[in-house]
């Protein structure tokens, strides 16, 4: 007998939120982050290095290469979409513009397979809201468009969402694969051909993006559930289990053929620091989505442990689990736990039938202070970096990035007005008024984010591009040793420093050899100096310029000058 469902939801609950807000707020939150910007490290940057390195056609594309490194994740489909960005755009767009619309349009179907995902998983059965004695109830289209619109919002809420997202990574990539799978195994008892056709592009994209094991992990859990598929008879749903595998073990025979399978557990180091340190990174990645999937996992706790499979519950919780665990046992930490936020905001999702009105009024408080407070300490640095008042925060501003030069952009203010301006609509909407819908407590959550990430993108962009770029670095490089160096040899750089130098600084750069001549300029990383005798003699080379990055006392860069041109000169 299955226990009762936990979710009492009436007809005025499930009122759907409008298309047009849900649509302006997933723009507000995709494009920024995407437009504007120079390449940030390390990541960023490095993966940019590729793309342009295979688009020029410099390096092989089935083993690309740059600055003689090959990449450090084995996946090769991110650098190829990149560089096929570069060549197929047209003239008058740049190359780094070119590789991030792909990029971009790979968030947009994130948030999309997390939408059409949810909404296909809350049809189910088992997640359908109590039948009233008289009628009344939630019609189960609209239940499951509201729990898909709370769990969209609830996504666009992570915190850590936000700057991984909007880079042109393997990891954006892995993302989206994952979101696709999601959505397949989530749509399959209703489209089985579109349910089948997203699995095949994210089974392949995620092993094709560096992330086999996960492919046939997450795939597992497919093969299970299309086992107990809802209103499917018992040779149907065999035979969609089998379909499944067929694709995983697929996906899998390809990582091999492509040598793609790699041991990447670590472990943590001995003593409290390094769990204390996973510790924060759990609680602030998944805020807030987090804390509802567990009131989620604690309401629906009867049907998680029924015998009769639950899809709505199973399919979410076993994706964050994977999520999870690949968290704690691989590096970096926070890439791999990216790969389980649209699971997590699927179970956020099914706790707003459940929520109290208290809780979720103090949902409303938490996140209306939090976000406004937050907002409210951008605007007011701003004023101070454009006008010098209040003086402690341009202090700050100055002592943090020394160098920086603030600059006035009429479009960025105009946009952060406009989106300031609209946060207040929406908590005006919000306090004035006790609206019925289920996702009323996600939205201020979602659109406080999207406006913390547009004003960061808008008014702090100049700030943050001089902080987490190479360009500063580069253009002093670029003083001492001029626009039009020839070939620069290398010691000990790293593939962003290396992407860095190529194109920021227009240099043409070779790795440092004794049988490499020609070159007049050396630059090298300072913990790799003084380079062995083997690679470079140091008698040939006189120290011109040390160059650090303004805002990282740690990165210095040597450069050097063959004292055998000076002498002939």
């Amino acid at each position: 007998m299955n226990p009762p469902t936990p979710a009492i939801v009436t007809q005025n609950a499930v009122r759907p939120l409008p298309r047009w807000a849900l649509m302006l707020l997933c723009i507000a939150y995709v494009v920024p982050g995407f437009v504007g910007r120079a390449p940030w490290k390390s990541a960023d940057i490095t993966a940019y290095g590729y793309m342009l390195e295979l688009a020029q056609g410099r390096t092989d594309w089935l083993n690309p290469l740059l600055g003689g490194m090959a990449p450090e994740t084995e996946g090769l489909l991110p650098y190829w979409i990149g560089a096929l960005a570069i060549q197929w755009a047209p003239s008058w767009l740049s190359p780094e513009m070119a590789v991030r619309l792909p990029f971009a349009a790979l968030l947009a179907l994130t948030l999309m397979a997390t939408w059409y995902g949810v909404y296909y998983l809350a049809r189910s059965p088992g997640a359908q809201p109590v039948a009233f004695a008289f009628g009344g109830e939630a019609p189960p289209l609209d239940y499951a468009r509201a729990i898909a619109d709370g769990a969209l919002l609830a996504l666009i809420a992570c915190l850590g969402l936000a700057q991984l997202s909007h880079e042109v990574t393997s990891y954006l990539v892995q993302l989206s694969c994952t979101s696709f799978l999601f959505f397949a195994f989530a749509a399959l008892p209703y489209h089985a051909g579109k349910a089948l056709g997203a699995m095949l592009v994210g089974a392949f994209g995620l092993t094709l993006a560096g992330a086999p094991a996960l492919t046939v992990l997450l795939g597992a859990s497919g093969v299970l559930l299309a086992l107990r598929l809802p209103d499917k008879d018992e040779r149907q749903c065999k035979s969609w289990a089998v379909a499944t595998a067929l694709v995983i073990v697929a996906a899998a025979a390809l990582a091999w053929q492509l040598d793609l399978w790699r041991w990447r557990i670590v472990g943590t180091e001995e003593g409290g620091k390094e769990w204390a340190s996973l510790a924060r990174l759990l609680v602030w990645f998944g805020w807030p989505a987090w804390p509802l999937a567990l009131w989620t996992l604690w309401r629906w706790r009867k049907q998680i442990a029924s015998r009769q499979w639950h899809r709505h519950l199973l399919l979410p919780l076993w994706f964050t689990a994977i999520s999870i665990g690949a968290t704690i046992t691989t590096q970096p930490a926070d890439r791999a736990l990216l790969l389980g936020l649209p699971a997590l905001a699927a179970l956020a999702a099914f706790a707003l039938p459940t929520l109290s009105r208290s809780m979720g009024a103090l949902i409303d408080w938490f996140t209306l202070l939090f976000f406004s407070v937050s907002a409210l300490a951008i605007w007011v640095i701003w004023i101070a970096m454009q006008t010098g008042v209040p003086a402690k925060p341009a202090a700050n501003v100055a002592k943090l990035a020394p160098g920086f030069v603030p600059e006035f952009s009429l479009l960025a203010l105009v946009v952060a007005l406009t989106a300031s301006v609209g946060w207040c609509a929406l908590v005006w909407w919000r306090a004035s008024r006790n609206r019925a819908p289920i996702w009323k407590s996600l939205v201020l959550p979602a659109s406080g984010a999207a406006l913390s990430w547009l004003l960061l993108m808008s008014l702090w962009l100049p700030l943050l591009d001089f902080a987490r770029s190479y360009v500063p670095q580069m253009r002093a490089i670029n003083a001492v040793v001029g626009e039009n160096p020839g070939c620069v040899q290398t010691v000990g750089l790293s593939r962003a420093q290396v992407a860095a130098l190529q194109y920021h600084a227009g240099f043409t750069l070779r790795p440092a050899s004794l049988s490499v001549s020609g070159c007049e300029w050396l630059v090298s990383d300072i913990a790799s100096w003084p380079a062995p005798a083997s690679t470079v003699d140091g008698l040939q080379w006189e120290r011109v310029a040390t160059v650090v990055r303004p805002t990282d006392k740690t990165d210095f860069l040597l450069v050097f000058r063959r004292i055998e041109t000076e002498t002939k000169n």
